[in-house]
């Protein structure tokens, strides 16, 4: 058997393809000139029950200034890097001139804006890219709002103000490897030693852990087994930080896996409002809230995109908006906007008033993801053929938002968050049975 060189079967391989092999996909625009790709981004024509009317002119101004940005710096590069996976750092210095970041911190630097200024911001972000708005959102209401509820005066001044501008970036590790939905069982521990900690463990799909400047870190206590809370800086010896690969969901995104082997943290960067999981669900209690905010604008972006598409795109002779099923299928997707809006909306209110329990933001986040599925696998029938491409946003947006189905709580988890306030009874984990199923 003649084995040949891998330069003979390179060669070979040269010669069985075509002079034309190696060239350059066609744009999209020339490939499929009959309707827009969402480079050019769609209107928003997804407001049907007039909700814009229900916000303050400041909740207005913040939705259109983002909505402006993100189709004008966003929409045009979102593909290109969404399929390489890479996050494009050139837009950075753009969004934090949005003043978007800090949410709904006060003072610092931070915006102050209301919940449901900050929830229309993250909506308006995922509206156009998933990944944008995650990045966001981790970085603001994950890390800089747990500085801002349980850091120091000092930790609050360090390092709030160019967070808030974007100058450095946050990340949040709570997760790992071995406790994802039971993240309170959390194994990284934090040690006492003179002067400061010791961390030591692994945390996992970490959002912008892998070129965070302050990463947010929660370990257990050896000597109380109490959660705790450090601020720890980009590149401190023994912290390392590497991009998981292979998602097929907010590739943009880059979420890792870090290791903690023997990282000092001084006492000083010990977060002092974190002292159980209970602090840690302070934060998140925030956070659920404008999660539920992403599959909103996720969903308000691909109607916007199928709207146009089916006036567009023809065949048989008529436009697709001319038949019927399409219409029906469309006006489910607009309905199903609506109604999300609105819970999106009275969650908001809720949080405000100081009346939302974990159970409100359990029963917002998972049914508004849920429905948001059932709009975003819709618009992928529309498309046909070119509901399979991320140049026409829908194929991106079904693959974008199944992390977010699943991260901040999945949706089973917050089913059962709900079922505990409304029952009383705990059911997260299995009922032990002293005696033996006769099954």
């Amino acid at each position: 058997m003649t084995v040949q060189s891998s330069k003979n079967q390179d060669d070979q391989q040269k010669n069985v393809r075509s002079s034309y092999f190696d060239s350059p996909a066609l744009d999209v625009s020339i490939a499929f000139p009959q309707a827009t790709p969402a480079s050019v981004f769609p209107p928003c024509t997804s407001d049907y029950y007039q909700f814009n009317d229900l916000l303050t002119p400041e909740e207005k101004a913040v939705r259109l200034k983002v909505r402006e940005c993100m189709e004008k710096e966003v929409a045009p590069i979102m593909t290109k890097y969404w399929e390489k996976a890479e996050f494009p750092f050139e837009v950075v210095p753009k969004l934090g001139a949005l003043r978007v970041a800090g949410g709904t911190i006060k003072g610092y630097g931070c915006p102050g804006h209301s919940v449901t200024a900050s929830a229309i911001a993250i909506a308006e972000l995922a509206r156009v890219d998933a990944s944008c708005s995650t990045f966001v959102l981790v970085h603001s209401s994950l890390g800089m709002l747990t500085i801002g509820l349980c850091g120091s005066e000092s930790q609050k001044q360090k390092h709030l103000p160019s967070l808030a501008k974007l100058d450095t970036i946050a990340c949040w590790a709570l997760t790992e490897p071995d406790y994802g939905s039971d993240a309170s069982g959390l194994k990284t521990t934090a040690t006492k030693v003179v002067g400061g900690w010791v961390l030591e463990g692994q945390k996992r799909w970490i959002g912008n852990s892998t070129f965070a400047d302050v990463l947010v870190i929660f370990a257990r206590n050896i000597a109380t087994n109490q959660i705790n809370g450090f601020l720890v800086k980009k590149d401190a010896p023994g912290l390392q930080a590497t991009k998981i690969e292979n998602k097929i969901g907010l590739r943009m995104v880059q979420n890792g896996d870090i290791l903690l082997k023997k990282v000092f943290v001084p006492d000083e960067d010990r977060l002092p409002g974190v002292n159980s999981f209970k602090d840690t669900s302070k934060v998140l209690a925030v956070s659920r809230v404008m999660v539920a905010w992403q599959p909103i604008g996720i969903s308000m972006g691909v109607y916007d995109m199928c709207h146009r598409y089916l006036k567009e795109r023809k065949q048989f002779g008529a436009p697709l908006a001319a038949f019927q099923i399409n219409q029906q299928k469309l006006v489910q997707m607009l309905g199903n906007v609506q109604a999300m809006l609105l819970i999106g909306w009275r969650l908001c209110k809720l949080y405000e008033k100081g009346t939302m329990t974990p159970g409100h933001a359990s029963l917002g986040k998972s049914w508004i993801t849920l429905k948001a599925r059932e709009t975003v696998s819709l618009g992928r029938e529309l498309l046909g053929g070119n509901g399979i491409l991320a140049d026409f946003l829908v194929a991106k947006a079904f693959c974008d938002l199944e992390p977010i189905y699943t991260f901040e709580g999945t949706y089973d988890i917050n089913t059962l968050v709900t079922g505990r306030e409304v029952t009383g009874i705990a059911s997260f984990k299995p009922v032990a049975s002293s005696q033996r199923s006769r099954l």
